[in-house]
């Protein structure tokens, strides 16, 4: 791990501890972004730190961490629900680095940033430019052979065994919150899709759904080449994503559509 990356505890609203990274800048950062790896993921996942890199590379301050039930962290995972704590308290620490702030998330991490986003309620003076979903689902459909499989890990006691021995800690209880793109419907912030078209879990559709559910400013990015989750076909995409939140007015008009799509 480099020099410049403070090792630090988080502690959520529901009193868990989460290791984190806070990766610094040199001078000090105009802009910070938390940074929030899927299932299974930890903050110390190759595709997660070459994500940081990139980000602070862009001159912005990051906050990565293991969601709960992840990795070195407590807990349990509840699939997007109550990780909204979680990315709350990593932006309570964000805020300490830099005045104005993305929330990126992938997949599990998508839908736990889009649930903090929705529960802000002091608009833009909280500093909050703008969120980043990476390979994220819109609604919950069991739409590939893959997605089944996942929740077959995650909704029978089996699946949760298997899951433990690969690192992630289930909460038995689902309750089935409010899908990914009822929240996006909520957002009063930029939002920015990013998904890879080449991903064999997650597919392309769900980005469009969650792209036109958002009322505000918007844009897809569909990319070439990228699977799910990070990795390096969509370093220079989620870093343009994370760009163009910050180059937002905000608050601004609503437009009817704004979609801008890459390859």
């Amino acid at each position: 791990m480099p020099r410049d990356v403070r090792p630090q505890v988080l502690r959520t609203a529901d009193g868990l501890d989460l290791v984190a990274d806070a990766w610094l800048t040199r001078d000090p950062a105009a802009s910070a972004v938390v940074l929030v790896h899927g299932f299974g993921g930890h903050r110390h996942d190759a595709t997660v730190v070459a994500m940081a890199h990139e980000l602070r590379a862009d001159g912005h301050a990051v906050i990565t961490y293991d969601m709960r039930g992840h990795g070195e962290s407590e807990g349990l995972c509840t699939l997007g629900d109550l990780e909204r704590l979680d990315v709350a308290a990593a932006v309570a620490a964000a805020r300490d680095l830099a005045p104005r702030l993305v929330l990126v998330g992938a997949s599990l991490g998508a839908i736990a940033v889009l649930r903090y986003a929705v529960g802000v309620t002091e608009g833009p003076e909280v500093g909050l430019a703008g969120v980043v979903t990476v390979s994220a689902p819109a609604q919950w459909h069991l739409t590939t052979p893959r997605t089944a499989l996942a929740a077959a890990v995650t909704r029978t006691r089996i699946g949760r065994s298997l899951a433990r021995r690969r690192g992630v800690r289930l909460d038995r209880r689902w309750s089935r919150p409010e899908a990914p793109d009822a929240l996006a419907a909520r957002l009063t912030v930029p939002l920015a899709v990013v998904h890879g078209r080449d991903d064999r879990f997650m597919p392309t559709s769900e980005a469009q759904v969650l792209h036109d559910a958002a009322p505000g400013h918007r844009r897809l990015d569909l990319v070439t080449g990228m699977g799910h989750a990070y990795g390096t076909r969509g370093l220079e995409p989620i870093s343009d994503a994370v760009a163009w939140c910050l180059a937002v007015p905000n608050p601004g008009p609503i437009p009817e559509r704004e979609a801008i799509g890459s390859d």
